[in-house]
């Protein structure tokens, strides 16, 4: 059955001419997805040349609309059941509302909103106050500490990925610049030195009173230090094996596809500015994953379990996004909430913490019992002696895993594994 048009969804036969109008009104909202190669009916009709249609999408909405949109969207090609090919624009609300159509300037004629299935004018009073609460303090206004930055790491990772990094443009097209030519504190969190930690911390007990083993992944470019995290994710999470017939059971304390997504959101989307780093806590019955920011403003707490994306770093998302560390817009919180609830989640003005309660029988089976063996009443002290009796293993592989990192980098200075 024929999906229809909503406050949320549009569909396009091609790429509209008045593409930029449509793509603000989503900007200035809470986000939306924009079909093209449908009927009006959400029937697909399919493009020719979907291809060259993805591009023109980037560019116009690129070259066209101020403030910069980049980080906020994503084009994706799609087939249906007859091998019909579609595109499917993701679009998140932005920051810096108003967002306007360049040439139009911030008038009625430039600024749009999403009213039912419309992208309706603005009115001055609605720019103006828009105007005066976009955050003066994102990543992209605020000057970096340091302005003798290099990115050689970055510069790496996008050759690897099959792009050209070819020096100054691959900086302007991150937007790496404030307006008056200025290193940003984007390029600051990307750059080969800096001073940002994100620090994973395994504790004996349910409480912070015993560290079995601290890492701290930073000191580098943020790219460099997510995927150091991520590889940390694979000793800390432990799996319990089960040699049954007619095969072994693996079982992780924590879901790996939900662990890996809340890390990563940690990153993305940490307020840094404020000076509070991401904290990845495994404790002997759980594990936290806390950022910095609360929720940014106008997104609501349901709108945020609903994955609704309202990035707070949008050059963050877009440098991740090329990495293939975020796929879509909103779908890491999709893919978290196929295993925990939003009762997982603590979340206040200042920071969220996801609370990832381990696998029962993981637990027990890395505590030498089976289900039928636990008990109600039974202290702690086993599972913080398992912790401790396992401590001296993951330092060893903590440490190949850093000195392998170093001597791959020696000529790079690296230093996430300080």
């Amino acid at each position: 059955m024929a999906l229809i048009e909503t406050d949320n969804r549009e569909y396009k036969r091609e790429l509209p001419d008045d593409l930029e109008k449509a793509v603000t009104a989503f900007l200035n909202a809470s986000g939306s997805e924009l079909y093209i190669g449908f009927d009006d009916d959400g029937t697909v009709c399919g493009l020719d040349n979907y291809d060259a249609e993805a591009r023109k999408f980037i560019d116009r909405v690129k070259n066209n609309i101020t403030p910069s949109a980049m980080g906020l969207f994503t084009v994706t090609p799609k087939k249906d059941e007859n091998d019909k090919v579609y595109l499917v624009a993701k679009i998140a609300g932005g920051s810096e509302k108003p967002y306007f159509i360049t040439k139009y300037g911030m008038s009625s004629k430039g600024c749009f909103l999403r009213v039912g299935t419309q992208a309706s004018p603005m009115t001055q009073a609605m720019i103006d106050g828009l105007y005066a609460r976009r955050s003066l303090h994102t990543l992209h206004n605020v000057v970096s500490p340091r302005q003798n930055l290099t990115f050689r790491q970055l510069k790496i990772y996008y050759e690897e990925k099959g792009y050209t990094a070819d020096g100054e443009r691959l900086l302007q097209n991150l937007d790496f610049y404030t307006e008056d030519g200025k290193f940003n504190y984007v390029a600051y969190l990307m750059a080969d030195e800096n001073g940002i930690s994100i620090k994973m911390v395994q504790y004996a007990g349910k409480d912070k009173v015993t560290i079995v083993r601290k890492t701290e992944c930073g000191y580098c470019s943020l790219i460099k230090a997510a995927y150091t995290m991520l590889d940390a994710l694979n000793i800390y999470n432990q799996t319990a094996v089960e040699i049954t017939y007619p095969s072994r059971v693996e079982t992780r304390l924590v879901e790996p596809i939900a662990l890996r997504e809340a890390v990563l959101n940690s990153i993305i989307h940490n307020d840094f500015i404020r000076g509070a780093f991401p904290v990845v806590e495994f404790y002997s019955d759980r594990v936290e994953i806390t950022s910095s920011g609360g929720l940014p403003l106008g997104l609501t707490r349901e709108a945020f379990f609903k994955g609704k994306s309202l990035p707070r770093n949008r050059e963050i998302m877009r440098i991740f996004s090329n990495m293939e560390l975020s796929e879509q817009l909103g779908s890491g919180m999709h893919r978290i909430m196929q295993y925990y609830k939003p009762e997982d989640f603590i979340i206040d003005d200042t920071f969220i913490t996801a609370r990832f309660m381990y696998n029962e029988h993981a637990l027990a089976v890395l505590n030498g019992r089976s289900d039928t063996e636990k008990s109600d009443g039974e202290s702690s002290e086993k599972v913080r002696r398992k912790f401790g009796e396992n401590s001296e293993k993951v330092r060893r592989k903590s440490g190949e895993v850093c000195r392998a990192y170093k001597n791959a980098t020696k000529n790079n200075r690296a230093y996430f594994c300080r």
